[in-house]
């Protein structure tokens, strides 16, 4: 597999692309690319390019392209994860990396009634979101959204197609199977919520409820969260 670059899509016209920045760095300092070596630039919108290098000067690079592909590597699903942000913040990091090799779409950190910390980490997410769309090859940069309230997010949801929340197994059947529902729905656009250390409140799941959420159960254990994102996302877009 051809190594994977990231360039905006401003720095990509007509056959040629320009690298610049710490991406310039990575190619040059750390990947050691030179002239003539063929590579994959990524735009973060869904398109990737195979690519010869033509020119290394002090600051940028240039090459022309050879090939194109649209959609590349992407899921024809679109997937976001509204997640309650985590005590421990590399555990959300690891999530992040995670559902982004796995083809979410965008994720949106959470701050719920039994969230703890109070601040997002958007900058560092957002990077990781991109080393991770370059690693796994993927052309799509996935979204790290501002971190939202839960009623927020409720409203957010009216954008998708399918919306579920994540709830533990209840006694009394008012969390449905997985595996029982999911065939039966559209999955073309989802949005999964997921809650942080001691998952949703009562209130919450009601309000969820209320705005025509599905609240589903992955199985009879209770996962962590970072568990629950990756099982999650696995479901829905291993294959795709």
């Amino acid at each position: 597999m051809s190594d994977y670059f990231y360039t905006p899509p401003a720095n990509i016209k007509n056959d040629i692309v320009v690298i610049e920045g710490e991406e310039f760095n990575h190619l040059v300092h750390v990947m050691r690319k030179k002239v003539d070596d063929r590579i994959m630039i990524v735009d973060g919108l869904g398109t990737a390019y195979e690519v010869q290098i033509k020119t290394i000067v002090k600051r940028n690079a240039e090459a022309k392209i050879l090939q194109k592909f649209e959609q590349h590597n992407e899921p024809k699903m679109k997937v976001a994860l509204a997640v309650g942000i985590l005590k421990n913040p590399s555990k959300f990091d690891f999530l992040v990396e995670k559902a982004v090799e796995l083809g979410v779409h965008e994720i949106i950190p959470l701050k719920t009634e039994h969230t703890i910390p109070q601040h997002a980490k958007i900058d560092r997410w957002q990077k990781l979101s991109l080393a991770a769309m370059k690693q796994c090859g993927r052309s799509f940069l996935p979204k790290i959204h501002d971190l939202m309230i839960f009623d927020e997010a409720i409203r957010y949801s009216k954008n998708f197609n399918t919306k579920i929340i994540l709830h533990k197994p209840d006694v009394h059947g008012e969390s449905a199977n997985w595996q029982v529902t999911m065939p039966n729905i559209n999955k073309d656009t989802v949005i999964v919520f997921i809650g942080p250390e001691g998952g949703f409140s009562d209130i919450e799941i009601e309000s969820a409820n209320d705005s025509g959420i599905k609240c589903l159960a992955l199985g009879k254990r209770r996962l962590r969260t970072e568990t629950a994102a990756i099982a999650a996302c696995s479901l829905l877009l291993t294959g795709y």
